[in-house]
């Protein structure tokens, strides 16, 4: 998993991006609860549990939010 501690200096494309690929994890977990697709260990959301996902979802929304 990535530390995702320092996400304000993150640009604003790459927050969308992680934003993007948050909303396609949740929906993985929704739509395969018993078997949610395993991620390689490079992914930048490796490791991490549907409700890890959702709190992060919600800080970057968050800051996505501010820079606008």
């Amino acid at each position: 998993m990535k530390d995702f501690s320092d996400l304000s200096e993150w640009s604003p494309k790459r927050l969308r991006t992680l934003r993007n690929n948050l909303n396609n994890r949740i929906e993985t977990f929704k739509n395969n609860p018993n078997n949610p697709k395993a991620l390689q260990p490079s992914h930048a959301l490796y490791g991490m549990e549907e409700g890890e996902c959702q709190e992060l979802l919600k800080k970057v929304r968050e800051l996505l939010l501010k820079l606008k």
